[in-house]
């Protein structure tokens, strides 16, 4: 386990568990939401943000934390592991309220409404974008661990059971 991505629905617990994760493994963590994002809260060229993701990939060792759907196959071909946290649309829901307001390492700003298209987006995760994200680990899991976690607990529990 050198090369991790953690991937699910804004407000799942992605970047926590990355944190957790990478206290355990010692490996680098790295933010897409970092590499997309400018503190302005617009957003860097599409070719400066594939650049800085193929600089990272090209690393010997890694912690991904982020979705980003169009660039999910590039990262698999790239992984030996990948943790999924595919959790009920309430959790995502309350895990984007309730980080409103607060300073966070994975992101350039700090969030200080819940917007409605961003609501929408995650509403419509579990239909729209899910499917094509089990298609891709379905298609790239030979070679590769694939962890799917439900829950927090589930996530938690693996982490408190880590052989670091």
């Amino acid at each position: 386990m050198q090369k991790i991505l953690i991937i699910g629905c804004s407000g799942a617990g992605k970047s926590t568990f990355a944190r957790k994760l990478g206290a355990a493994t010692g490996l680098p963590l790295h933010y897409l939401d970092m590499l997309w994002h400018k503190p302005d809260k617009t957003t860097v060229p599409q070719e400066e943000f594939d650049q800085a993701l193929e600089e990272l990939l090209l690393q010997d060792r890694w912690i991904i934390d982020g979705n980003y759907l169009r660039t999910l196959e590039h990262r698999l071909q790239a992984c030996d592991t990948v943790f999924l946290l595919d959790y009920p649309l309430s959790v995502c829901l309350s895990g984007v309220q309730g980080r409103i307001g607060q300073k966070r390492e994975d992101m350039p700003w700090i969030e200080t409404e819940f917007d409605a298209e961003f609501r929408q987006w995650i509403i419509d995760f579990p239909q729209q974008r899910l499917p094509q994200v089990y298609a891709l680990l379905n298609q790239y899991r030979q070679g590769r661990t694939v962890v799917v976690f439900h829950s927090r607990q589930e996530a938690q529990e693996y982490l408190d059971h880590f052989p670091g």
